[in-house]
């Protein structure tokens, strides 16, 4: 499969992301030809950040979370913000799609707080995973491996995590995504 050939998902709360950790990507891989689907809690509005507390962009949702499933998808794309995974991590619908994704063999790529989805999800166990280090431990409690790297990709357990730290990874993070579609 080519990048240009690629259905991936973007899973977000309608407010809190953090706003580069959405947009790059959404933008990045929808200019490399990809078809990229924004699925939100609710169909309002979704509301960023910049640095969890400046008012960023806000984007409108393609589809509810509870709408869409893992298997119309190449790729699954967890946006940090904290208050965004905070919410998202505890949503029904997000934790069964990112089982889903995991348990068909199918890549997912989660930046800074992102990975907490995966924690909540029982996935985590037995990854090496390279979040924001405000979420090393519940990494490491979970049963993954924490490290402090711009970009991990892990292959364990049958299916492809992509993890890095921040925004200033964000070209690593991106390249990946795009690496494992290709």
């Amino acid at each position: 499969m080519a990048v240009e050939n690629a259905k991936v998902l973007i899973i977000v709360n309608n407010w809190g992301i953090e706003e580069t950790e959405l947009t790059r990507p959404l933008r990045d891989l929808k200019a490399a030809g990809a078809q990229v689907m924004l699925a939100a809690t609710t169909l309002d509005p979704c509301e960023t950040v910049q640095h969890d507390r400046y008012e960023g962009e806000t984007l409108t949702p393609d589809a509810r979370l509870a709408d869409v499933q893992a298997a119309d998808y190449d790729l699954l794309v967890v946006p940090g913000g904290t208050c965004n995974v905070d919410r998202i991590r505890v949503n029904e619908d997000a934790i069964t799609l990112a089982q889903e994704f995991a348990h068909e063999g199918k890549p997912i790529a989660a930046i800074c707080h992102g990975a907490w989805l995966l924690v909540n999800a029982d996935l985590i166990e037995g990854k090496t995973a390279s979040p924001c280090r405000y979420i090393a431990a519940d990494i490491e409690n979970a049963g993954g491996h924490y490290v402090d790297k711009q970009l991990t990709v892990d292959d364990a357990n049958g299916w492809k995590l992509i993890t890095s730290r921040k925004p200033d990874d964000l070209d690593y993070f991106v390249g990946a995504i795009k690496e494992a579609l290709a």
